[in-house]
């Protein structure tokens, strides 16, 4: 695990308040890839059986045949809100995004790694 420590540069705030999770196995239908001018590639749009959609890396799913895939891994699409001058810790980075906990408490989730600095611990 490559642990890296974040000053956040920039607020960002989740506009999904139900994200998709699932387990290591679970079956999942993809459909769009992302494509904005972020440069956040390689995020698929993907449903799970009982849950809203949500966007997955596509490093963390197998392609079974045509749109059905599995997860090679747990995931939950969770993001962090954050505020400027914040630290946070970082313990992965995809596709433009880093899972980040706060240094104050257990809150985790993702965050665009364009509002992060990275930062001296």
């Amino acid at each position: 695990m490559d642990v890296r420590h974040y000053l956040v540069i920039r607020d960002h705030t989740s506009e999904y308040p139900e994200p998709i999770t699932f387990d290591k196995g679970a079956s999942l239908v993809v459909g769009e890839r992302y494509d904005g001018p972020e440069g956040w590639d390689d995020w698929l749009f993907c449903e799970a059986k009982g849950q809203k959609g949500g966007w997955v890396p596509a490093q963390i799913i197998e392609i079974v045949s045509g749109t059905h895939a599995r997860a090679l891994e747990d995931y939950t699409a969770r993001e962090l809100d954050v505020r400027k001058g914040e630290l946070l810790v970082g313990t992965r980075a995809l596709n433009g995004w880093a899972w980040c906990t706060r240094t104050d408490c257990s809150e985790s989730g993702w965050v665009p790694l364009a509002n992060l600095q990275q930062a001296h611990p």
